[in-house]
């Protein structure tokens, strides 16, 4: 039986780099929409270091504010269409979702990606029915780390920070968890080295989802490719 149901009654995830791997899409969006704006195409590595706090923010590493709300359209319309297209699921997402939801763990997605889309991709990739909530921008006024979208998804829930944990792989997820007063546990198989996530605070870091499974939630779950 894993430790899991007996500290951890609630699991948030983060879906961009710790359940799924979706950049693949994102850079392909990139490299659509930035030429029309007269930018280069940018590199796998730009793309990667830019998103993580929402596609308004990411974009703006790349286009001015005055060229943000053409650049969104351009984006938008282009990933509605092929966000589907090279979606994956990081090793070992689905072993967990599906022992921790046998476990009778409440699982849910809290990100910063696109509510709709991720509610689509978890879909395509056959891990919505283990989800009780699937939690992303524009669903709520707030992104993380506001505590306020912590505390949304809590009470969504019916859950308690104490008996909560969030798993992610990038410093807004650490801030999310410490302002929110849950514990923290990430995964260095996204935007940010285990060096950035430690330089950022965080204490809980694992190489992949199989570390984390073992060390965290006690189980075992077939090794990361």
């Amino acid at each position: 039986m894993p430790r899991a149901p007996l500290r951890f009654r609630t699991v948030l995830f983060d879906l961009d780099g710790t359940l799924i791997d979706h950049l693949a899409a994102i850079h392909r969006s990139y490299c659509h929409t930035l030429p029309q704006l007269g930018y280069p195409a940018p590199t796998r590595a730009q793309v990667r270091r830019a998103v993580g706090g929402g596609l308004e923010r990411a974009m703006l590493r790349f286009v001015t504010e005055a060229e943000l709300p053409r650049a969104l359209a351009i984006f938008r319309s282009y990933w509605s269409r092929t966000m589907l297209d090279d979606a994956e699921l990081m090793p070992g997402a689905g072993e967990l979702l599906r022992a921790l939801h046998a476990a009778g763990c409440t699982l849910a997605v809290l990100t910063n990606k696109h509510g709709p889309s991720s509610r689509a991709v978890c879909q395509h990739l056959g891990i919505a029915p283990y989800l009780h909530g699937i939690f992303g921008a524009q669903d709520t006024p707030w992104l993380k780390p506001d505590p306020a979208f912590v505390s949304h998804v809590l009470t969504s829930l019916n859950a308690q920070s104490a008996t909560t944990c969030l798993v992610g792989d990038s410093p807004f997820d650490y801030e999310a968890g410490r302002q929110g007063g849950l514990a923290c546990y990430l995964v260095a198989t996204g935007t940010h080295s285990a060096e950035e996530l430690r330089a950022a605070g965080a204490g809980h870091i694992f190489p992949n989802l199989t570390a984390l499974a073992r060390d965290v939630f006690g189980l075992d779950i077939p090794a990361a490719r």
